[in-house]
Order: C-alpha cells, then sequence, then structure tokens
C-alpha cells in the first residue's frame, strides 16, 4: 500500500524571503515533492508567469471557484483573493507525492481544520527592520503597498506561534538546511504511525 504524501504549509510575511526558500528547498526535492501553486485575482509581477508562479483569474472567476468548492482554503489578503485548489493538492498525497504550499496564515488556518496532520512552518525575517529593507529593495510594490504589506507583516507575526515550526530567515541555506532535517524527521514519524 503506498503511504500518503506530507503537506508542508509555509507562511511567512511578504518579503521574508519564502519564495526563494522554497525555490531552493525544491531543487533537492524535484522528485518526492510537488509545489502547489495558487489561484490569485492579483496582476502579475514582472518575471511571474501563469502556471509557473500563479494561476492569474478575474474576480468573477475567482467567485465562481469558491460557490462550486474549488478551493481547499482561500482568502482575501489587502486587495485580492488568493486560494489553493483542492484537487491539486489530494490528487497529489493520494499518489505518495509530498506538497509544499505557499500560503498565508488565514489559508493555514483553514488547511489545519480540515487536514490537521499537515506540517506548518512560519518562516520570519530576522527583523521588521530587516523586512521593510527587502520590501522597498524589490520594488515590485508601489511605496503605499509596501507600507500595507508591513502593517500586515505585523499581524502576521503575531500568528506564529500556532506553527509547528518557526524558522528566523538569516541566510537561506541555513533554512533550506533545516526544512531539510523537518522533512526527515516527518516522514520517519508519518511512516512509524500506528
Amino acid at each position: 500500500m503506498k503511504t500518503k504524501g506530507l503537506i508542508f504549509i509555509i507562511s511567512a510575511p511578504s518579503g521574508a524571503g519564502k519564495t526563494t526558500v522554497i525555490k531552493n528547498f525544491m531543487k533537492r526535492h524535484k522528485k518526492d515533492f510537488v509545489l502547489s501553486i495558487s489561484v490569485t485575482t492579483r496582476k502579475p509581477r514582472k518575471n511571474e508567469k501563469h502556471g509557473r508562479d500563479y494561476y492569474f483569474i478575474s474576480r468573477e472567476k475567482f467567485k465562481k471557484y469558491i460557490k462550486t468548492g474549488k478551493f481547499l482554503e482561500y482568502a482575501k489578503v489587502l486587495d485580492n483573493y488568493y486560494g489553493t485548489l483542492k484537487s491539486t493538492v489530494l490528487n497529489s498525497i493520494n499518489k505518495g507525492l509530498n506538497v509544499i504550499m505557499d500560503i498565508d496564515v488565514q489559508g493555514a488556518t483553514q488547511i489545519r481544520k480540515k487536514i490537521p496532520d499537515c506540517i506548518t512552518i512560519f518562516l520570519r525575517p530576522p527583523s521588521l527592520k530587516e523586512l521593510k529593507k527587502r520590501l522597498f529593495k524589490r520594488k515590485t510594490e508601489t511605496e503605499e503597498e509596501a507600507k500595507k504589506r508591513i502593517n500586515l507583516a505585523k499581524k502576521e507575526l503575531k500568528e506564529q506561534k500556532k506553527y509547528d515550526y518557526i524558522l528566523t530567515n538569516k541566510k537561506v541555506r541555513d533554512v533550506v538546511d533545516t526544512l531539510e532535517a523537518i522533512y526527515k524527521y516527518e516522514k520517519i514519524k508519518n511512516n512509524y504511525k500506528i
């Protein structure tokens, strides 16, 4: 009998380095992990591609997906909607593949209620000062949007205690190595459940 895959949820304030950490972790696990690609109503940033970074859809289509129960979780973050398709996650774990999800704290709370044995990891920046520096340096948002993200980050940081693991992103390599250790531990723990 094939063992079900694990679900890893990684949440972090915008600018904490979550995307970079996940990309580096996925380079090591191309065969045993699938990245769950979220659906969003926000506009693509420079260098983002539909189907690789997100599925970019209209608000109307997103609301239709809500009504038809296609989401495992969804939330409105600032002025846009984000969601995770049920089919993507459940099909993968039933095939024995592990799923890594890049979702916000609202989404993590929803999934934790539906799938209590998911593994939740909160990635925090070394400091709020560093987070501000990163957000303004990347220049993907207007100054007003960056300020909104910083205010949201303050709220999200209060949620970190609800996660199984809390990692501080000082050096990407160290965080990826720690994720590797968490994966090995959780895999062993999952295989010995009675």
